[in-house]
């Protein structure tokens, strides 16, 4: 069994905060990630590299993505969400995900 964290209650109230369809995407994903851990491969999940991978959600509302990492200890820490608009991730969104991840592994 693996455990869910947040990189803090923003991450969590944003994701909560998802369109109808997409924050129930989320929540069923996230259900099978505790239950058989953090890959469950495309379409559902994805590697980013370097230790950062997405959940793929899309939904009536469109699609949405949300950054985590894995720590040991069976934990998944969900670093940030985005509704996706454009067909390649913006370095935005990835950048910050990129510096909650560093944040992370440092205080590991």
């Amino acid at each position: 069994m693996w455990n869910i964290t947040y990189y803090n209650r923003k991450v969590f109230t944003e994701i909560m905060a998802l369109p109808t369809t997409l924050r129930a995407g989320y929540v069923f994903l996230s259900g099978k990630m505790k239950e058989k851990g953090p890959n469950l491969g495309m379409p559902y999940t994805r590697a980013m590299g370097n230790g950062l991978f997405e959940i793929r959600i899309k939904g009536q509302e469109g699609i949405a993505r949300v950054f985590y990492c894995t720590q040991t200890n069976h934990e998944i820490v969900m670093l940030h969400s985005f509704i996706k608009k454009t067909e390649a991730t913006p370095k935005k969104e990835l950048d910050i995900a990129k510096k909650r991840l560093k944040e992370v592994i440092k205080n590991g």
